[in-house]
């Protein structure tokens, strides 16, 4: 039965879903089988595994509003175990539709329930925002993963965020849980890179990953190759920090 963990932050420009892309290639790479949801119409993370999905075709969209069987429309990606369920722009029009839909909050919960059994982990990748199919994100996660970039205002939305969770955890999941915040795009050089992660430590006692994802460029470029990092550059200081953090998200499920 999947751990189903959902990363989250409704602020853009995060690392959401380079964490989400990258932690999901490394659980694989350790043997794991791991379905990657993308949740959100951008598809960022459905061209960033090298999918190149046709608006015509079946996406997530169909499984959450017309309750299409879920199984077939997962994609396998060039990774072993790695599967992702792609999305497309049509999934834009998901929120409005949601909206006069019965159990509107449980759409995905529902259509991930039933291949579940098929994997060790489901990674959701949510919406930068606090719309209907982030909350659908937040019903269906078991634990949450929390980026945070290590820049100005990175702290900025958090409040509302984890008010938001509290408002899900009392009245449709309360089983939710904070497995913890990955630092994003951090340069040790940088003297407010290094007060944000003190910041972050104190506002989350420990609930931050020892793995620190550094601003690297290739983390950057791999997406437009419709690649990983561990597959367009395994050796690089951002390969290596995925790779722990894939470790810690073992130890921690």
């Amino acid at each position: 039965m999947a751990r189903i963990l959902g990363v989250i932050n409704q602020k853009g420009g995060t690392g959401k879903t380079t964490t989400s892309v990258n932690l999901s290639a490394y659980l694989a790479a350790l043997g794991k089988n791991v379905l990657l949801v993308d949740l959100d119409p951008q598809a960022n993370a459905t061209t960033g595994v090298g999918h190149r999905q046709k608006d015509e075709e079946m996406n997530i969209y169909h499984a959450i509003i017309d309750g299409s069987e879920t199984g077939a429309i997962i994609k396998k990606t060039d990774i072993f175990g790695f599967h992702v369920l792609p999305a497309a722009s049509s999934l834009a029009g998901a929120t409005v539709e949601l909206a006069s839909l019965n159990g509107r909050e449980f759409r995905l919960k529902n259509s991930l329930n039933k291949i579940r059994t098929d994997y060790d982990y489901i990674i959701i990748d949510s919406p930068p925002s606090l719309g209907l199919l982030t909350l659908n994100g937040l019903v269906a996660s078991e634990q949450l993963i929390i980026p945070v970039q290590c820049e100005y205002y990175a702290l900025e939305g958090l409040t509302q965020l984890l008010e938001t969770i509290e408002l899900v955890r009392s009245s449709l999941n309360p089983e939710l849980k904070i497995m913890g915040v990955v630092l994003t795009m951090y340069d040790k050089r940088n003297k407010l890179a290094n007060e944000v992660v003190r910041e972050v430590k104190e506002k989350f006692p420990g609930h931050v990953f020892d793995a620190v994802v550094p601003r690297v460029v290739s983390l950057a470029e791999a997406p437009s190759f419709g690649k990983t990092i561990l597959q367009f550059d395994p050796r690089s200081k951002g390969a290596e920090a995925y790779r722990e953090i894939a470790q810690e998200v073992v130890q921690l499920s």
